[in-house]
């Protein structure tokens, strides 16, 4: 597993590179929670999500002759799109499987940073054979979305900044894909602030991080259905060992609920976030989270790659949904 050492290490590689995303706090939001709440804004990150920094710091920690071989990834848009970025920059070439479901600007966005895109059906096929195949036919280096350690490490950048921001924290909230993000901060966390709560949260309809911790060992679920695409990926057997060691809890919020988030964020917050990246805001807000007076919580949010036609079905949906059930 990865350590503390490995997370500094990364920050060092990402520093000037990634931008410091925000700690964002509003007293409206703190009404609505009871709890004093900082957002960890990775919206606002290069790319839009928070997924350049493991991305950006896996590819840097790789040697040139890896790099003339160019690298390889499986992703449905957030880490496809840093992998893009993060190889242009680092003077390599990126191909990348993506679902033939993946949102269309993340899609856009994937071949707009200079990357080869092959398709495949994320419910018919095993993504990470397809990646180990690619990869053994082409001799290019996996750049693993959650699997890889130097992934894991990048993504735990942020709590390191979250830490320095918004000062001693009672709990951390964290969306949880295949875990890789999640496993960064928890390891940040609990190497300098233990008694700082690392609660994960999922979809409810693909929960296999929070079964596995009720079951004790890593529990395997079928692709969910839900409008969080960037969590339908399941844990990983990396990422499952150090949840199962370093994080406390794993709650899940509905899709209804994260829509909910995503509106709330957008009225009152004044921020653009995609489903994936409201799943922690959504189970903080549906109560799902049980919070006492005083209590300081982080709050990651993932990302903010949403269309407006996206956003738009999303919100009508969720209007008819409480016209229909007042």
């Amino acid at each position: 597993m990865i350590e503390l050492d490995d997370v500094r290490q990364a920050a060092a590689r990402l520093d000037g590179v990634a931008h410091r995303t925000p700690a964002l706090s509003s007293r409206t939001l703190d009404e609505r929670a009871g709890a004093r709440v900082y957002l960890k804004a990775e919206n606002l990150q290069r790319v839009g999500a928070f997924k350049f920094r493991g991305a950006y710091n896996a590819i840097a920690s790789l040697s040139p002759a890896e790099r003339d071989r160019g690298v390889a990834a499986v992703s449905s848009g957030n880490h496809a799109q840093a992998v893009a970025l993060a190889a242009r920059l680092l003077g390599t070439q990126a191909t990348i499987l993506m679902p033939e479901d993946a949102p269309a600007n993340k899609l856009a966005a994937t071949r707009g940073y200079g990357a080869e895109v092959i398709g495949f059906d994320r419910y018919a096929v095993q993504r990470d054979e397809l990646l180990d195949e690619l990869v053994t036919t082409r001799g290019l280096v996996a750049v693993h979305p959650y699997e890889d350690p130097r992934v894991q490490a990048g993504q735990g950048t942020l709590a390191l900044e979250l830490l320095e921001q918004a000062g001693p924290l009672d709990a951390v909230l964290v969306p949880i894909g295949g875990g890789g993000l999640i496993s960064g901060v928890a390891t940040a966390v609990k190497a300098l602030a233990a008694d700082t709560r690392v609660i994960g949260v999922q979809p409810q309809t693909g929960d296999d991080a929070r079964r596995s911790l009720a079951a004790g060992h890593r529990v395997e679920l079928p692709v969910p259905r839900t409008i969080c695409d960037g969590q339908q990926a399941p844990i990983g057997e990396n990422t499952w060992a150090v949840i199962h060691e370093r994080v406390d809890d794993v709650v899940v919020a509905s899709d209804a609920e994260t829509v909910a988030a995503m509106v709330f964020a957008f009225e009152r917050l004044k921020l653009v976030i995609e489903p994936s990246g409201a799943c922690a805001l959504a189970a903080l807000l549906a109560g799902r989270v049980a919070i006492a007076p005083d209590m300081r919580i982080g709050v990651v949010i993932t990302g903010g790659n949403v269309s407006p036609e996206r956003f738009g079905e999303l919100t009508d949906e969720l209007r008819r949904a409480e016209r229909s059930h007042p």
